[in-house]
């Protein structure tokens, strides 16, 4: 039995993108409902005990007739945490939604050489789009409006 020395290609699981982007866009809805009426925003603040964990902050910043772009980034993180930032593409015909920008890098393809110059992972387009909604499950299951002390 000899040892492939080729390592295996990653294949795009296009199926399981799909889902992920069919899942965020409900996720979404559910967190920013009126995000096709009016230019809105909405802060969720995850706590544990009497510890803020960070603070969830959707913002559309485009509204169009199909899509909506969002910028859904964490505020009051730990100082320890890197402080992630998203823009996020809303096809509402589609109902789908899906990362199209993350810490300055634009319009993700959907597999990646490795290695490359960037050190984008093969499958970065996909990581990103479960990440996103594990964040979004996060916030919809522990989450609580935030009001700001004033």
């Amino acid at each position: 039995m000899g040892v492939n020395l080729l390592r295996d290609r990653y294949r795009v699981d296009l199926a399981g993108l799909q889902a992920a982007c069919e899942a965020n866009y409900a996720r979404l809805m559910r967190l920013l409902p009126q995000m096709r009426e009016q230019r809105s925003a909405r802060r969720i603040a995850v706590t544990q005990g009497d510890q803020m964990l960070g603070v969830l902050a959707i913002e559309v910043l485009v509204d169009c007739p199909y899509t909506t772009t969002l910028l859904v980034r964490q505020e009051h993180s730990l100082p320890w945490l890197p402080v992630p930032q998203l823009q996020v593409q809303v096809y509402h015909d589609a109902r789908m939604a899906e990362v199209i920008c993350a810490e300055h890098a634009r319009r993700f393809r959907s597999i990646y050489p490795y290695p490359n110059a960037a050190m984008h992972q093969p499958d970065e387009k996909a990581q990103l789009n479960v990440f996103l909604g594990e964040w979004l499950s996060h916030c919809l299951a522990c989450g609580h409006e935030f009001e700001a002390v004033r």
